[in-house]
Order: structure tokens, then C-alpha cells, then sequence
């Protein structure tokens, strides 16, 4: 079987200028990075301003196997199936981490025939944006830490920093660290990094309308805290105006093409476990203007992604979804019926039917935000149709349908039932999206009220240095912000053995972190971490060049 990167390079891709052309693109708009990618021009996005928007739709999926469920082959599957069927279609996805594609998931430019290209730039160091964020964010780290050599005039107690530096590399070594050891180099505190896609910079860079609003978001980002409680930021250390510059090129989105030349913009990268898991603000607007549906996916389960789209995403930059696909297969059903990994592979029906309920509840949850509902079941080899038709009949029996997929080995065809469901959809017209909580209601009933509504949990445990957090994010005037859980992607509670559709947990709010800059507050439940580690044999060690400087490994 070939690999997907033997499937992308077999495949002659078109110049950008005529993907752009397709999408309604001039030439004079973009900033070309080769022949196969090139970022869109600010001032061309702004004139675009008075255009209706296109049908939104959000492909999410159910709590994954630690291999993902085929989310972003879904979303361009679907893009290239609707595409073929005479709907105008822009594809909107993130951008990979350099973490994962080392570390055990690989690359993020979908699979087999449902691709994004170029597949090897996209995943390795693309236009260069995270490189980008990651300078923007340690520059602020630095000017803190230098603001305090000489002299701290803005009262900063060292003690109470609470800005980290950044590497987009899954490395556990680095979580905590000392700063400052040694004669001459500055106060010496403790530390820790997180990765890049988990920085404030990213979901800022992410959410900002315009240069001006990244600028102004940049600046209200909390660094620290002085001894009288009150908060240090980004601006009040004139940090705002040099990260700003470092960020300039990388806020516009880049346009790039799938294996079926269907356009798409891949643009910003923040994790959904532990940031808000979608892609720039900017890229889906401009995709909205363009094209008449927009496929766009929100990272891991419905209740990160999905639910941080619907309530961070849509709320912040007005975006009604028309409606949403949960994608799911068989394997990850499977596992949540109490099967081994080792034995996902093999028939079981009655395995299945035991783990459909945490698919049910996914599609409940997107419902829940006034959303009409598909599912795309990823068609696996080893998938029966015993197996199938549990699924089916499940979701019949709830008034929700199952369009089978098999985007990865026939492209744009295997998609075409998912696609005719969409569309009629869309055409119903029956989406009434709303958030599931009001800006006005106090942040600690926003956690609560994700967590026993998305999550089923019984409660939520707030530790004190949290809840004392919370009361001063309120005083400080934060109170209407939204909530971005940080959480375990592998189950509907803080633990990740705690598999299927679990009821009865308390959801464990052990920190709180202020992103002023992005206009969200995060809860950190369990054990989640800001920086990966690396599995025991990472995919870095299957990566290599062949005989002719040719990328080898890469999946």
C-alpha cells in the first residue's frame, strides 16, 4: 500500500495562481512561497468586506483513539465531494505542530487520496508562522525578564510571572525549569515551557480580526503580577508593537490546494486539548466571502473542539454554523465498548454497540448548540457490516444520519453521500446556533455548566488557588469571558481510562490561566500538560532523507 506521502508526490498539483483563480483570487493578491503555496494579501481580505457569507460547516468528531479518527481527511474528502458536486468550496484547516509530527500522531494534511498539499511543507515548516509565534512569544519572555534587570520600574514580582516561554517540540524536560543561574544573568526563578500551539501568541494570532486587533490583543496579554496585586502587560513593557512586527506576515492565511485542487487555507495551529483547537479567525472569514460552503475542523472530540468552536470561536467573531459533522469509526466505538487496542482489528458487533453511546452523546452535545447533525463513519478494511449496520441503526433511532466514508482510498467519490447529506442540510436551513452559556453568567457556572452539560459530570472540584484566580479575574473586570477547558482528549472526564459516555465524575478544575490578549480563560482539569512528551519510540525515529535528499518517514 503506498504511503500518503507516495500518494502526494504521484500527484501533479497546480500552480497556486490557478488554485487562487478557482477560488476567486488575483493574482496581484497573493504572496507566493514556490509554486504550490502563497499567502493572501491583508488589503484584498478587507476588500471583501461587504460580500454575504458562504454555509459554515464543522466537522468535529467522538473521543479518539491516540491515532485520531480521520477528522482532517474527513474535512477534505468533504470539500473535494462537494466540490465535484457543483457547490463552490473552500477547505479551512490548522496548520501541523512540528510536536505530533515527531511524536506519535504525524503529520496533519489528512491521508491517502483526502489530502492537503504540499504535504512534506505543510507538515515541516510551511510558511514559516509558528517559527513566527514562537519568536513573537519569547521576545516577551525575554523583555520581562530584561524589564526586571534593569531595574522594574513597572513593580513586577519575579515570583508571580507567569508568562512562558515556548518550543513547538513535544519535550517533557522542559516543563519546569530555573531561570537565571549563574553571576550577572538576571533573577534566578523557576520556569517552564509550554508548546507553541498552546501559547496565548497563537490563540491570539488566531483570533485577531486585523493587524490592529492583533496588535491590541498582543498588548492586553498578562505577563505578571505586582505585589499589590495588580496586573503587568504585554503593553505596559512596549512589547506589544516589536511582537507585532514578528507577526505581521504570518497573520495573513495561506492558500494551498488539495490532491483534487480543491482550495484550501491552512492558517494557525492551537491544540484543542489544551488551547481552543481551531483554525484563524481571518482564514475562515475569508473563506466565507469566497465560497459558498466552508468545510472547517476543530481539533480532537466534539466536547474540546467542537464545543471551543461553538462557544470561543463563533461567539468572538460572529459565526453561525449551518450545521456539523461528528466524525467516528468503528475501531474508536470499539475501544469505548472495552476492547483492547490490540484487538480493534477483529469483528465485534456487540463491542460497538456498547461504545456508540459516547458517539450519541457528541452528536446530543452539537445539538444542544442548535446544530443539525450528520455522522461520517470512516470506513475501515477490517469494518464489517454487522458493525456498520449497529451504527446506523443507533443513530436511526435518534433521527440522525450516517453517511459511510471511504475519502482515504477513493477521494472525493467516497465522500459523495456525506456530501449530499450536507447539502441537504444546508438547504433545510434548520440550524438555530447558540452558545450554550450567556457572556453574563460568573466564570466559575461557565466551567461548571460545560462540564455537567457537555462532560454529564456530576460536579466540578475547584482547588482553591483556582477559585481565588477566578474571583480576581472577575474584579479585575474579565468576568464575560469565555471558558477554554484544557482536558484529556480520550474521555468525556479528566481521566482517560474513564472510556464510552461516562456519567457521575467530578470534573478536577486544579488550575485557571488569564488570556486577556485572546479574550478567553482556561481551566485546567486533571492532569492535562502544556507540553507533550514524546512517546517511547517517537515517529522522529522513522523520519530521514533517502539517497536523492528526499523526505522519507513522514505520514
Amino acid at each position: 500500500m503506498s504511503t500518503d506521502l507516495e500518494i502526494a508526490r504521484a500527484t501533479d498539483l497546480r500552480p497556486i495562481t490557478e488554485i487562487a483563480a478557482k477560488a476567486g483570487v488575483p493574482e496581484e493578491a497573493l504572496v507566493p512561497y514556490g509554486r504550490t503555496k502563497a499567502k493572501i494579501d491583508p488589503d484584498f481580505i478587507a476588500s471583501l468586506s461587504g460580500r454575504p457569507d458562504g454555509a459554515l460547516v464543522l466537522v468535529t468528531g467522538i473521543s479518539p483513539t491516540p491515532a485520531g479518527e480521520g477528522k482532517t481527511t474527513t474535512t477534505i474528502g468533504l470539500g473535494d465531494a462537494l466540490q465535484a458536486a457543483g457547490r463552490r468550496t473552500m477547505i479551512c484547516l490548522r496548520e501541523p505542530s512540528l510536536g505530533p509530527c515527531f511524536g506519535v500522531k504525524g503529520g496533519a494534511t489528512g491521508g491517502g487520496r483526502a489530502q492537503v498539499a504540499p504535504m512534506e511543507d505543510i507538515n515541516l515548516h510551511f510558511t514559516g508562522d509558528f517559527h513566527a509565534i514562537t519568536a513573537a512569544n519569547n521576545l516577551l519572555a525575554a523583555l520581562v525578564d530584561n524589564h526586571i534587570y534593569w531595574g522594574n520600574a513597572q513593580g513586577i514580582d519575579p515570583k508571580r510571572i507567569t508568562w512562558r516561554r515556548v518550543l513547538d517540540m513535544n519535550d517533557r524536560a522542559l516543563r519546569s525549569i530555573v531561570n537565571g543561574l549563574g553571576a550577572g544573568n538576571g533573577t534566578t526563578r523557576e520556569d517552564g515551557f509550554d508548546i507553541t500551539v498552546a501559547s496565548e501568541v497563537m490563540a491570539v494570532l488566531c483570533l485577531a480580526a486585523d493587524l490592529h486587533d492583533l496588535q491590541a490583543r498582543l498588548g492586553r496579554i498578562i505577563v505578571a503580577t505586582r505585589k499589590d496585586g495588580s496586573y503587568v502587560t504585554a503593553a505596559d513593557i512596549k512589547a506589544d508593537g516589536a511582537m507585532a512586527v514578528l507577526l505581521r506576515d504570518a497573520l495573513a492565511p495561506n492558500l494551498v490546494q488539495t490532491l483534487e485542487a480543491t482550495p484550501a487555507l491552512v492558517h494557525g495551529g492551537p491544540f484543542a486539548n489544551i488551547a481552543h483547537g481551531c483554525n484563524s479567525r481571518i482564514a475562515t472569514g475569508l473563506g466565507l466571502k469566497l465560497a459558498d460552503i466552508v468545510v472547517t475542523e476543530a481539533g480532537f472530540g466534539a466536547d474540546l473542539g467542537g464545543e471551543k468552536f461553538l462557544d470561543i470561536k463563533s461567539r468572538i467573531a460572529g459565526l453561525k454554523p449551518a450545521c456539523a459533522v461528528v466524525v467516528a469509526t468503528a475501531r474508536a466505538l470499539k475501544m469505548h465498548g472495552g476492547v483492547a487496542r490490540s484487538a480493534l482489528g477483529a469483528e465485534d458487533p456487540a463491542a460497538v454497540a456498547r461504545g456508540v453511546s459516547n458517539l450519541l452523546q457528541h452528536v446530543e452535545n452539537m445539538q444542544r448548540f442548535g446544530l443539525p447533525v450528520v455522522v461520517a463513519l470512516n470506513r475501515f478494511t477490517s469494518d464489517t457490516n454487522a458493525e456498520i449496520a449497529v451504527v446506523r441503526s443507533a443513530l436511526a433511532d435518534i433521527g440522525v444520519d450516517m453517511a459511510l466514508c471511504t475519502h482515504w482510498s477513493d477521494g472525493a467519490a467516497g465522500a459523495a453521500e456525506l456530501a449530499r447529506a450536507v447539502i441537504d442540510l444546508i438547504d433545510a436551513g434548520a440550524a438555530r446556533f447558540a452558545p450554550i452559556y450567556p457572556d453574563e453568567l460568573p466564570l466559575l457556572e461557565k466551567i461548571r455548566t460545560i462540564a455537567t452539560t457537555i462532560y454529564r459530570a456530576t460536579d466540578i472540584d475547584v482547588a482553591p488557588i483556582a477559585a481565588r484566580k477566578l474571583r480576581a479575574y472577575t474584579a479585575a473586570g474579565f468576568g464575560h469571558l469565555p471558558i477554554c477547558m484544557a482536558k484529556t482528549q480520550y474521555s468525556f472526564s479528566a481521566d482517560p481510562s474513564l472510556l464510552g459516555a461516562p456519567t457521575g465524575h467530578i470534573i478536577p478544575i486544579r488550575d485557571v490561566r488569564l488570556s486577556a490578549g485572546a479574550g478567553f480563560v482556561v481551566a485546567i482539569c486533571g492532569d492535562i500538560m502544556t507540553m507533550p512528551g514524546l512517546p517511547r519510540v517517537p515517529a522522529a525515529e522513522s523520519i530521514t532523507l533517502d539517497g536523492n535528499g528526499e523526505v522519507v518517514g513522514l505520514f
